[in-house]
């Protein structure tokens, strides 16, 4: 079997989506999200996470009729509590990162 798309769907993929995803909304940060998910395992999850409550968001968005708008405000705090996360992550020092 080609691995056309499996790099996509696994859990690796959806870390590296979600870090796209955080450097786009965190400019100020992307140097560090990018040291930081290269050396961390503890980063690459929280991408991981943020990728899936961001599709989720997206696709709940997406379809206003069949949509709940409590799940919307759910998944957008979700997200943004993850945001939050990673920033505080960010912005502690790192021994093996230079600042």
């Amino acid at each position: 079997m080609g691995s056309g798309n499996m790099g996509e769907l696994s859990p690796r993929g959806a870390g590296q989506r979600g870090l796209w995803r955080l450097m786009l909304k965190l400019p100020a940060l992307r140097g560090r999200l990018q040291i930081l998910a290269a050396r961390t395992e503890a980063l690459t999850s929280l991408c991981e996470a943020y990728e899936d409550a961001s599709v989720v968001l997206q696709q709940l968005r997406s379809n206003p009729h069949t949509g709940n708008p409590a799940m919307v405000g759910e998944y957008e705090m979700i997200c943004s509590e993850i945001e939050a996360e990673i920033i505080h992550y960010c912005l502690q020092p790192h021994p093996s990162v230079p600042e």
